[in-house]
C-alpha cells in the first residue's frame, strides 16, 4: 500500500506538472489504477511490486507509459517524490496552490532585546552577529539597576526560542504567506526543542526548497529593519548577500532599509527590534528550465 501511495503521487507530480491536470483530480483510486494498467502492460503481477523493487519498477514504469526510452522523465520523478517527503505535510495543503504567474507575500517579527547574559545570545539580524558598544537599555522593572525605568549600559542580546534573527523569520513568513501556507511558528513551533537556538539559515533553506518545491522563485525581496540601536548600516552589505545566497537570486532583487523608531514604544528603549518583508514570487517558467 505504500508503494502504491508513492506510485500515485509520481503520476500525479507528472499530471500536474506536465499535462496540467490539478493533484486534487487525480483521485486514489484513479491513481491506483493507472499503476496497476502499467505494470501489467510490462508484464510483472501486482502483487510482485515490493519493496525491493520499487525504485526501478516504478521509474520502468513511468519510463514506458510516458516517454517510451529516456529514464530521465523518470528520474525526474522519483527526485519529486524524494522532495516531496521532505515537505512536512502542513506545507502540503488539501487544496491545489494554483500556478498564478505572480504572488506576493507580507512578513513581519518582533523579538525582544535584552542584556546579554539573560538571552544567552547575541544580537543576529540577516545571519550576522551585530558587534556594538554597551548600549543604554531601559530597565523596565528594576531588575538590573534596582531602581523601575531606569538606564542600564549593557551589551544587547535577543531572546528567543531559535537564534532570533528577524529578518530571516520575516521572509521565511512572507514566502510562506505568498504560497497560501501556514505561517512559521506553525511549522518551526517554538515548543520544539529541534530549533532551540537554531541558526534561523536553515528555516530559510527550508522556505527556498518549498518556493522551488512549487514552482517558484523570488521576484523581488523589500526588507524594512526596525530598531533603535545599535546601528546596523555597516552590516546591510552582508546581510544583503546572505539572502542572495540563501534564496538563489541575485543583488539586483534585493533591498534592505532600516529605520530607528524614533524613541517610540519598547523599540524606541531598545526593549525590542521588529522587521516587515513584502517579497514577490515569480511562477518559473518549466519550458526555460535549466
Amino acid at each position: 500500500r505504500n508503494i502504491i501511495h508513492k506510485k500515485s503521487r509520481i503520476l500525479q507530480h507528472y499530471f500536474e506538472r506536465s499535462i496540467g491536470v490539478p493533484q486534487s483530480t487525480m483521485t486514489m483510486t484513479l491513481t491506483n489504477f493507472l499503476t496497476l494498467v502499467l505494470l501489467l502492460e510490462m508484464g510483472i503481477p501486482s502483487q510482485s511490486f515490493t519493496a525491493s523493487s520499487s525504485l526501478s519498477l516504478r521509474g520502468l514504469a513511468l519510463n514506458k507509459a510516458i516517454h517510451g526510452s529516456s529514464p530521465l522523465y523518470a528520474a525526474d520523478a522519483a527526485t519529486a517524490v524524494e522532495e516531496e517527503e521532505e515537505i512536512s505535510s502542513i506545507l502540503r495543503p488539501s487544496y491545489p496552490i494554483e500556478p498564478v504567474p505572480l504572488r506576493i507575500g507580507h512578513g513581519f517579527d518582533i523579538h525582544r532585546m535584552v542584556p546579554f547574559e539573560e538571552a544567552g545570545q547575541p544580537v543576529v539580524i540577516g545571519g550576522v552577529v551585530i558587534d556594538h558598544e554597551d548600549q543604554k537599555w531601559l530597565d523596565v522593572e528594576g531588575k538590573y539597576t534596582g531602581t523601575p525605568n531606569t538606564i542600564h549600559k549593557t551589551q544587547l542580546g535577543v531572546l528567543a526560542h531559535s537564534d532570533g534573527d528577524v529578518i530571516y523569520h520575516s521572509l521565511v513568513d512572507a514566502i510562506f504567506g505568498a504560497l497560501t501556507l501556514p505561517d512559521i511558528g506553525q511549522v518551526f513551533q517554538d515548543t520544539d526543542p529541534r530549533w532551540k537556538g537554531c541558526d534561523s539559515s536553515k528555516f530559510m533553506e527550508h522556505a527556498y526548497k518549498v518556493m522551488t518545491y512549487y514552482g517558484y522563485k523570488i521576484g523581488n525581496v523589500d526588507v524594512t529593519l526596525i530598531l533603535e540601536r545599535p546601528k546596523v548600516a555597516g552590516f546591510k552589505p552582508r546581510m544583503k548577500e546572505n539572502i542572495v545566497r540563501l534564496l538563489g537570486t541575485t543583488e539586483g532583487r534585493v533591498n534592505i532599509k532600516a529605520r530607528t523608531h524614533e524613541k517610540v514604544d519598547s523599540v524606541g528603549e531598545l526593549r525590542s527590534l521588529s522587521c516587515h518583508v513584502v517579497v514577490t514570487l515569480e511562477k518559473v517558467d518549466e519550458g526555460k528550465k535549466e
